[in-house]
């Protein structure tokens, strides 16, 4: 029994069909496990036992009649406080939305709950989704499992330290930049950032109805890649007016060993530098994969500027980030863009010009864009994975100076605190899928995570890779004293 917090949810699943696990038994060893842990970690803000112990008994009840509700049958998980879940609020942590409480599910909700998922509540975010720490007026300040005193990550903080700690068996977040992929690294957990548009992003929303936006996707987080495939095969699919017109049907991963891979490093770039003991890690499992038999480069690169192509990406990120924005905020925010020198905005100051683009000037980004995802469709016909930093350090201290205080300290030099966005941006401006997988910890005793990116549309390839390497080099572990 002691076991069973940091089984993955596929595992889990497994027991409860061959009877060696109920799912009232493992949805109170969960909530116990959340009564008792998670005060410090403050991961799982919002509660629903009631319900959680209701849908397990219900599930119990179902195998015993020899019913099966899916392939996550009777499985206890958490999920975003972003999504829509009937009976709770939905907040993304702004205190003007504090009782906005839903009346029903929202669609990826029910999508898990058809595959036979419960839920036992729901994590923490940072205001407005929009920060690499997952802290707000409303729930307060959640701890990384490894180390309280730093963050989680952010925006999906809380989703990647349930999991980390044992509270949760699945959990699902959201990427506009990074927000999946940098918890998971922070954390030690996986984490798939899909190709855009293939997950809707209908049910993660404040208000239901509004238009789903440019470069955002809802996604996965577990503790095994198995549990990333199963949990997007759930997710994936079209929204609701889609599916009377059409169908999505992702590539399956058709490699089967990792000397199969054609492989490219990016262990570290001067337009973001990262710690040595990441840029070492990712040089590491270069050598590992070369030792399996793959093909492996360290200096093959796409055919575009990458600087450029990081400011394009800015352009668009800070163009969706402030589409909600009224004239006095954007005008506010031009003043603060003008307040910034060259050489702010060059090296990932949030708030540039970007933020007041016309709909003509988001047309030649967007232009931009296609030439650069032409040139990534090129180098995928080459290459496999390309494994590169998700973040330039480990989880750090927790900071909540304002935006433009903030660095991050990289071997001893302050960094610019968005700076690393340039290592997600790669991914999010061309759409592509991206999986986060563990890889052990670092010398400060923190975990490491790396990206591996793959070409539109093969995001199980991208899953695959990372199950195939976790045999050789060890997927999830969790913090010794939570075991």
């Amino acid at each position: 029994m002691t076991s069973w917090a940091f089984l993955s949810a596929t595992e889990l699943a497994a027991k409860i069909r061959d009877g060696a696990i109920s799912s009232i038994a493992l949805t109170d060893y969960f909530i116990e496990r959340i009564e008792r842990l998670d005060n410090d970690i403050n991961a799982v803000v919002v509660r629903t036992f009631e319900g959680a112990r209701s849908a397990a008994l219900a599930a119990d009840q179902a195998a015993a009649d020899g019913r099966w509700l899916g392939p996550l049958h009777g499985v206890p998980m958490t999920i975003k406080e972003s999504y829509v879940l009937a009976g709770t609020p939905t907040t993304w942590g702004i205190e003007h939305f504090r009782h906005n409480v839903a009346t029903k599910d929202g669609l990826i909700v029910e999508r898990f709950k058809q595959a036979g998922a419960h839920f036992l509540g729901k994590t923490n975010v940072p205001v407005d989704l929009a920060d690499f720490q997952s802290y707000n007026p409303i729930y307060g300040v959640t701890g990384n499992p490894w180390d309280i005193t730093r963050t989680p990550g952010g925006s999906s903080g809380g989703s990647a330290a349930a999991l980390a700690a044992g509270l949760s068996a699945l959990e699902a977040g959201s990427d506009i930049g990074g927000s999946i992929r940098n918890p998971a690294h922070f954390c030690g957990v996986y984490g798939h950032k899909p190709t855009y548009g293939v997950v809707p992003m209908q049910g993660h929303e404040l208000l239901a109805g509004l238009p789903e936006g440019d470069l955002a996707v809802c996604g996965p987080l577990a503790r095994s890649a198995a549990d990333l495939k199963l949990a997007l095969s759930i997710m994936v699919g079209p929204g609701t007016r889609q599916a009377k017109g059409w169908q999505l049907s992702l590539k399956p991963a058709v490699k089967q060993q990792l000397s199969d891979y054609k492989v490219v490093i990016w262990a570290t770039d001067d337009t973001a530098p990262v710690a040595e003991d990441v840029s070492t890690r990712a040089l590491g499992i270069g050598a590992q994969l070369e030792a399996a038999g793959a093909t492996v480069s360290y200096t093959a690169r796409p055919e575009f500027d990458v600087v450029a192509a990081h400011e394009n990406y800015q352009t668009l990120l800070n163009s969706a980030m402030t589409s909600g924005m009224g004239p006095e905020e954007v005008a506010r925010m031009q003043r603060r863009a003008d307040s910034l020198d060259n050489d702010d905005r060059s090296r990932g100051a949030l708030i540039t010009r970007a933020a007041v683009l016309s709909h003509r000037d988001w047309i030649g980004a967007n232009g931009r864009r296609e030439k650069i995802r032409a040139a990534w469709d090129e180098f995928f016909e080459e290459w496999d994975i390309v494994v590169c930093p998700q973040m330039a350090t480990t989880a750090f201290v927790h900071d909540h100076q304002p935006f433009r205080q903030r660095t991050v300290t990289v071997d001893q030099a302050h960094r610019p605190y968005f700076e690393q966005l340039f290592w997600a941006g790669l991914a999010i401006n061309a759409y592509l899928p991206s999986t986060v997988f563990p890889t052990g910890l670092s010398g400060d005793g923190l975990p490491i995570g790396l990206q591996a990116m793959g070409g539109p549309y093969c995001d199980f390839e991208t899953i695959e890779f990372t199950r195939l390497l976790a045999e050789r080099v060890g997927g999830f572990q969790a913090p010794a004293y939570l075991n």
